[in-house]
């Protein structure tokens, strides 16, 4: 039998026993009530927003306002991120520049006088300023010219930036425990919290959270999250801007399809008695103004009676102005905004001196660094020509890795600021190519057309055409190898030479043209031809009809003959 001692012992082990249990059982209901059902954080921490606080989209921006000489000014660098990626600080002029439609902007550095379309005007304060590292624009200007709305709140000292058109939904604060009032820095009632709101007070409402919370900015500016069982919805507001009060221009854009010819000319017009009939044709595109300097003067090739003869056939003229395949004096003349505006004042002189409809950029061969120049110059360049009744065009090349031939174009940013692109869909094979080809073969073109098209808006987009070809010829060398060159030759020629050789020609599959080939064993020489004629214009006019585009553009008048403007008059139309 057991002793009495034995007995108590196994009785106490059984007690711990059960002791411990209840121990284990009244931890886990802690921790399984803790998880279910956590505890309210009672720390109250700083709301670390600045002061003159900006809220955008419900968000408070790392950078605050400022308040000088009782104007309210917001950071240069707020301006550009959310209100205007295109907004221009020119660190050579030390000025603002905004570009609208039909507007520059530009407001030097501590001046009270500011520039529209370059008329002075003073201002009660001025309009731009620097304080320390950062910059700042008067907060009247920039109302005056975006859609956005700009609220101040004295009390709170806090600005409220919303977007014209933008739904924002109130809310007010039920009756409830005060740390359902209290407003969480996260999503979680275990999380700090700023500060306690009262029964009634009002709130904006933003996102609303998974597990029940809403992210939300209380009256004073204060950002966080409450509880969406404490909030009532009240109203929705939608942000209404009255229109910018900026006056419509006068431009008056061609008759769609958009059928132009550039006229060439490198040293004298041609006479317009000499000039022949050009059927369907509505626009010519003589190439007149060249960058003659890094200063941005102006090589200037008008003529009076050209653009007389143009309108009396009933052509809009676009002058052409070219850069001349000159980077280094391209980069010169596009850094500063002084040059480009002197490039600007005389185009617009040319203008009104030959009564022009419109002008056509032409910059080929940038160096890629001054891709952002060569953008803000159009943005300065076309509101002033809108201005002026002119319509704005601007020729591209197709996409490809070329830095100096492709990649300098912002075509995205670009097809926002002009009226027409034109793709100069040709030189698939330049002069200067080591193997024989097409100018513009039609798989080349359609596969890198549907390429732009994703960046560039079809209805702006003209489909420049080649009426010239090359004519190459291969040409053995003593050593056994072959030399490559060739000759523009524009269609009438082309059609001499293959009668003068007796040859017919034939249909090129890879490339959809007509090709001929030509060759004397004596001579050890080969000659071919891509053709460019009436079935290729026919099958261009096709590629702008089926992607609906705005027309075609031909390079150049010269080479094109009687039958080639007869066949593009009528398939346009």
């Amino acid at each position: 039998m057991r002793s009495r001692d034995q007995k108590e012992v196994e009785k106490r082990k059984k007690r711990m026993k059960l002791f411990s249990l209840i121990a284990m059982v009244f931890i886990l209901t802690v921790v399984f009530i803790v998880i279910l059902y956590p505890f309210p954080s009672n720390e109250k921490i700083e709301d670390r927003r600045p002061d003159n606080a900006i809220i955008y989209e419900g968000n408070h921006y790392d950078k605050a306002f400022n308040d000088y000489q009782d104007h309210l000014f917001l950071p240069f660098s707020f301006i550009k991120e959310h209100l205007d990626e295109t907004i221009h600080y020119d660190e050579s002029s030390d000025a603002v520049i905004i570009t609208t439609e039909n507007q520059v902007l530009r407001f030097p550095n501590d001046e009270i006088e500011g520039y529209v379309n370059e008329e002075p005007f003073t201002f009660a304060v001025e309009s731009f300023i620097t304080d320390g590292e950062e910059q700042f624009v008067e907060l009247e200007q920039l109302a005056n010219i975006y859609p956005f709305s700009f609220e101040y709140d004295e009390n709170q000292n806090v600005l409220w930036v919303d977007k014209d058109g933008d739904e924002i939904d109130y809310g007010k604060v039920l009756d409830g425990r005060e740390s359902k009032r209290n407003i969480r820095s996260e999503p979680d009632i275990r999380s700090p919290y700023y500060k306690t709101l009262v029964e009634g007070d009002s709130i904006r409402l933003y996102e609303q959270e998974e597990n029940g919370f809403v992210r939300m900015i209380a009256e004073d500016g204060t950002p966080g999250f409450l509880k969406e069982d404490i909030i009532e919805s009240t109203e929705t507001k939608t942000i209404e801007v009255d229109d910018r009060n900026e006056d419509e221009s006068s431009l008056s854009l061609p008759d769609e399809p958009v059928n132009l010819t550039w006229e060439a000319v490198y040293s004298n017009n041609p006479n317009p008695k000499d000039l022949p009939e050009l059927p369907g044709v509505n626009v010519v595109s003589p190439t007149w103004f060249h960058l003659n300097n890094g200063d941005g003067d102006l090589r200037n090739l008008g003529s009076r009676s050209y653009v007389e003869w143009a309108h009396e056939e009933g052509f809009d003229v676009w002058g052409l102005f070219s850069n001349d395949f000159e980077p280094d004096r391209t980069h010169e003349a596009l850094k500063d905004y002084e040059s480009r505006h002197h490039m600007i004042r005389q185009l617009l002189q040319y203008s009104e001196m030959y009564d022009l409809d419109g002008i056509n950029v032409d910059f080929e061969n940038v160096y890629l660094d001054d891709r952002d120049h060569l953008t803000q110059f159009m943005r300065e360049l076309t509101p002033f020509l809108h201005e002026a009744g002119l319509v704005v065009s601007m020729d591209i090349t197709f996409i490809s890795s070329s830095e100096q031939w492709s990649r300098f174009y912002d075509r995205e940013e670009l097809d926002e600021i002009v009226d027409y692109m034109i793709v100069m869909a040709y030189d698939e094979h330049t002069a200067n190519s080591a193997v024989p080809g097409s100018v513009s073969s039609f798989p080349w073109v359609e596969q890198h057309l549907q390429v732009l098209l994703d960046v560039v808006d079809h209805e702006q987009l003209i489909l420049g055409i080649p009426t010239y070809t090359r004519l190459w010829e291969e040409k053995e060398t003593e050593d056994g190898n072959i030399e490559v060159s060739s000759t523009a030759i524009g269609m009438d020629e082309a059609k001499e030479w293959i009668a003068s050789r007796g040859i017919e020609r034939e249909y090129d599959q890879s490339t959809g043209q007509h090709y001929v080939e030509d060759s004397s064993q004596e001579e050890g020489v080969t000659h071919k031809i891509w053709l460019e004629d009436e079935m290729s214009i026919e099958k261009r006019v096709e590629l702008v009809e089926k992607y609906d585009l705005a027309g075609v553009a031909s390079w150049n008048r010269e080479f094109m003959n009687d039958e080639g403007w007869e066949v593009l008059n009528n398939a346009l139309h």
